[in-house]
């Protein structure tokens, strides 16, 4: 049985400061366990509905549930379950990592083993290096380690890897992965389709601050992409690219004699991307320009 971590109805949110209504009646679930994208280009109401569910804005309509409760109903405590990883990380930069660190972990009952981390994410050896001399790569490491800090039942990080080269982006994703893996439940916020892709069990596509489709990638892509295969094969020495309609294609005689008399140097389903399948759902683009 799927339990739900978190219950969102119908929830809403404008701005009083400029009238502008960040959030518009969206509901979804995140269940236990899982990895759950909230995907759309930047102003779409990703950040705004993170931190309505930690509890850092207020005077929402709708209504929040965790583990069954409503979240109005829960005090300071309610923080020891959350690992959080904003988008730009905020650190004193005047102090080293080790002691930003240990700065932060006095502040929960549960604390994870910092060097731990520290050596997990590539920076054991920046550890007593001032913050203010880090690179921007090397703070968002610093800033995943501080989500882990407190050793959280859920993970809310906004733009995790937004920045990072590939090598510590793929350290950052596998962190997550192994964090699903213990058990743990993420919130990941992004806009970037390779992360959704790699990561997320479910998908929300927001657009306008409005919720326009939720699925899992693969459910996504078989209701909006192209039944065919594309296949590349050898004649006369050259190679020639033919597509297929996936649809009745054992019995295709044309394909059946392709795949005996020629050889095969490529064959793939015509998958849509998540990015076409964005655009289509919702008519936007995002921009993945770091």
């Amino acid at each position: 049985m799927v339990n739900t971590i978190f219950k969102v109805e119908d929830l809403s949110y404008t701005y009083k400061q400029n009238g502008v209504q960040a959030v518009k009646a969206i509901s979804f679930e995140v269940y236990e366990g899982e990895i759950f994208g909230i995907l759309g280009p930047s102003g779409a109401g990703k950040s705004t509905t993170q931190k309505i569910m930690i509890k850092l804005l207020k005077d929402y309509k709708g209504s929040i549930e965790y583990l069954g409760k409503a979240l109005t109903s829960y005090d300071h405590s309610f923080f020891e379950d959350l690992g959080v990883g904003f988008e730009l990380p905020v650190h004193f930069s005047k102090l080293s990592a080790m002691e930003n660190m240990n700065f932060f972990k006095n502040l929960y009952k549960s604390s994870a083993d910092v060097e731990a981390l520290l050596e997990k994410v590539g920076l054991i050896d920046a550890k007593d290096q001032l913050v203010g001399e880090y690179s921007k790569g090397m703070k968002m490491r610093l800033n995943f380690v501080r989500a882990m800090l407190n050793n959280p039942k859920v993970l809310f990080l906004d733009e995790a890897t937004n920045g990072l080269d590939p090598k510590n982006a793929r350290i950052i994703k596998d962190l997550i992965r192994a964090f699903k893996a213990s058990g743990g439940t993420v919130i990941l916020s992004t806009h970037l389709m390779n992360d959704v892709e790699e990561l997320c069990d479910r998908i929300a596509f927001i657009s306008g601050g409005a919720i326009r489709e939720i699925s899992t990638p693969r459910e996504l892509k078989i209701k909006y992409g192209k039944r065919v295969l594309n296949v590349e094969f050898r004649k006369n020495g050259k190679t020639v690219q033919k597509t297929f309609d996936l649809n009745g294609i054992g019995k295709n005689e044309t394909f059946i004699e392709m795949l005996k008399t020629h050889e095969i140097e490529t064959m793939h389903s015509g998958e849509t991307s998540l990015d076409d399948i964005f655009i289509k759902v919702t008519g936007e683009k995002i921009d993945e320009t770091p």
